[in-house]
């Protein structure tokens, strides 16, 4: 027989849809399910093994079809955001979605997710209220700022400073700090979405005062600092002092905005050795305007705060842009739990802070009683690792952690991460010398058990 016979007579063994849907096989995947859903599921399996026959595979096992079909339908059903445990070392992972929320705001959220709440209402007024006012009541005691706005993320409150204040005019800025932010976007490329010119003074290693007064036209609006949240120009290096800028702005009638990206509310300490500014410094400088985001080294939900002036505040709060950018009633539930717990003085209890500042003695405790739970098929060993802060935040810090680096015999690293990342919670390691190592420094105590289950289960996988 030819070939072409023998893909012929493979083709002509396909089952019917029609044979396919009165099968008992159909019958049990249409209960609970649609029949629709179950019949495009099996039109689909058929014509993916068709396709596979053509391109010269052998001809599948029994029920092959059919259980290609269930497997399709159950990926459909499956959440589309799945739990992960974070054993990559980064604690700020933005594609794990950043900071951890707290305890306090998960229960705030919770409180409000499910009914109704007082998001633009005022109680004892009866009348409408504003929106995020607790929050923004709170931002300003914690940093000292006049006035504060909430929106979306960090991005929309730089965008929202640039629109609302330097729109039709110039903004002056470093060479220096003309950084890449998350996603690939650019401040060059902020301030021309908010409507405004870009003025570059200085060289990428040093810029002083006398830059930035050169720069200054009747078409200047606004001298912008960025803080180089991401990465460090180091050697022979000159930067101005934002008090410095601020006294220019004051004396040329501009307005000064500050970028702090991650915007820490507390000195960190311990392993991290911070040199990162805190929001009450800035405030402290005079800038006009600070922007920073919610859920990087302030341990809450995706947010973007803009604290400062009220002139200035005021200005952007009546800005178009707000509608489009403001917080949602989950946002802010948690953003207000969270700013709770600093002013409180609980800050131990937001997660990023605590992970950032675990000595090294509880992490190697937590890789021990995870090496205790595993399978016995499992190699493994104990060894120090570098985590970092992640989420743009501390690039310098090579904080010291504890990992526990897995094997199994004759099967690829590559294959276990990939074993491990399928599980229920996925969990999510690194790969290194041809070992996958979890990191400790963002795995809590309480995932310890499903972390172990899960562990096991990649291995009897793989």
């Amino acid at each position: 027989m030819s070939a072409t016979e023998e893909a012929a007579s493979r083709l002509r063994a396909l089952p019917q849809l029609d044979a396919l849907l009165r099968g008992e096989a159909a019958e049990a995947m249409r209960r609970g399910r649609a029949a629709a859903r179950v019949t495009a599921a099996l039109r689909w399996a058929v014509a993916e093994e068709r396709r596979r026959l053509l391109g010269g595979g052998a001809e599948g096992a029994a029920g092959g079809i059919e259980a290609a079909a269930l497997a399709r339908l159950q990926a459909e059903e499956a959440p589309g955001l799945r739990a992960v445990i974070n054993g990559t070392g980064i604690v700020l992972h933005t594609n794990l979605g950043r900071a951890p929320l707290a305890e306090l705001a998960v229960e705030a959220v919770a409180a409000v997710a499910g009914g109704y709440c007082d998001l633009e209402f005022d109680l004892e007024t009866g009348a409408r209220g504003r929106r995020g006012g607790a929050v923004e009541t709170a931002l300003c005691r914690l940093t000292g700022a006049e006035a504060a706005l909430v929106v979306n993320n960090g991005a929309a409150a730089i965008l929202l400073a640039l629109a609302g204040l330097a729109a039709s005019g110039e903004v002056i800025v470093s060479r220096g700090e003309l950084v890449e932010i998350g996603g690939g976007f650019r401040i060059p490329e902020v301030i021309e979405q908010g409507g405004a010119r870009l003025v570059e003074v200085g060289t990428t290693n040093r810029t002083r005062l006398a830059d930035y007064a050169r720069a200054v036209t009747p078409a200047s609006r606004v001298l912008l600092s960025v803080h180089q949240s991401n990465y460090r120009i180091i050697g022979f290096t000159e930067a101005t002092p934002l008090a410095a800028l601020a006294g220019l702005a004051r004396e040329r009638g501009l307005m000064l905005v500050e970028d702090l990206g991650s915007g820490s509310l507390v000195r960190l300490a311990g392993a991290t050795g911070s040199p990162e500014p805190t929001v009450q410094e800035a405030v402290a400088a005079d800038a006009d305007v600070v922007t920073f985001s919610g859920d990087k080294l302030l341990g809450g939900p995706q947010a973007g705060m803009l604290v400062g002036r009220a002139e200035a505040i005021d200005r952007l709060r009546r800005h178009p842009l707000m509608r489009a950018l403001r917080a949602d009633k989950l946002c802010l539930a948690a953003l207000d739990a969270t700013l709770r717990l600093y002013a409180e003085g609980q800050s131990e209890a937001v997660p990023v802070l605590r992970m950032l500042g675990q000595p090294v003695e509880v992490l190697r405790s937590r890789a021990e009683r995870v090496a205790a739970r595993l399978p016995a098929a499992m190699l493994y060993r104990i060894e120090p690792s570098t985590a970092r802060a992640g989420g743009g935040a501390l690039p310098e810090a090579a904080i010291p952690s504890v990992a526990v680096s897995l094997a199994v015999e004759g099967v690829g690293a590559e294959a276990l991460a990939a074993a491990l990342r399928a599980g229920s919670p996925a969990v999510v390691g690194r790969i290194a010398d041809g070992l996958v190592l979890l990191d400790m420094i963002a795995i809590a105590d309480d995932e310890l058990p499903p972390l172990g289950e899960a562990i096991e289960a990649a291995c009897r996988g793989v």
